[in-house]
C-alpha cells in the first residue's frame, strides 16, 4: 500500500514539475521551500514541489542521498522545460503547424528525456522505501 502511495505522490510531483504554470503555488508552510521563495514563479514551483514530496515520502536520513540525486534531477529538468518553455513563447509568426512540429521535436522529448532520467534516480530511493 506504502508503495502505491509512494508511486501516486511521484508521479503527481514528476509531472507537475515540467508544467509551466502561470502563478506560483504558495509555499507549505514550515518547510524548506520557504528558502527558495525569493526565486521566480517556475523555479519556486519546482522548489514547493520537491519540498512537497520530501515530507510526504518522509525521507530518512539514511535516505537523504539517494533524495538529494532525485530533487537535483527534478531541478534540472524543470530548468530545461523552463527554458523551453521561455524559447517557445519569443518564437512569433510561426504557423500552428510549425508550432506543433516544435513541441514535438523539443519539449515532448526533453519531457520524455527527463522522465527517464527521473526513473533512474528514483529506483534507489524507491527499493529503500
Amino acid at each position: 500500500m506504502k508503495k502505491a502511495l509512494v508511486l501516486l505522490a511521484c508521479s503527481v510531483a514528476m509531472s507537475g514539475a515540467f508544467a509551466q504554470a502561470s502563478a506560483p503555488a504558495a509555499a507549505p508552510s514550515g518547510t524548506a521551500a520557504s528558502a527558495p521563495a525569493a526565486k521566480g514563479g517556475h523555479e519556486r514551483n519546482v522548489e514547493d514541489r520537491i519540498a512537497y514530496l520530501h515530507s510526504q515520502l518522509k525521507i530518512t536520513p539514511e535516505q537523504e542521498s539517494q533524495w538529494k540525486a532525485f530533487a537535483d534531477l527534478m531541478r534540472g529538468n524543470g530548468q530545461t522545460m523552463g527554458e523551453l518553455f521561455k524559447e517557445r513563447r519569443a518564437a512569433t509568426n510561426v504557423s500552428a503547424l510549425d508550432d506543433m512540429k516544435q513541441y514535438a521535436a523539443t519539449i515532448a522529448q526533453a519531457h520524455a528525456d527527463g522522465m527517464k532520467k527521473l526513473v533512474d534516480a528514483f529506483d534507489p530511493l524507491y527499493n529503500s522505501f
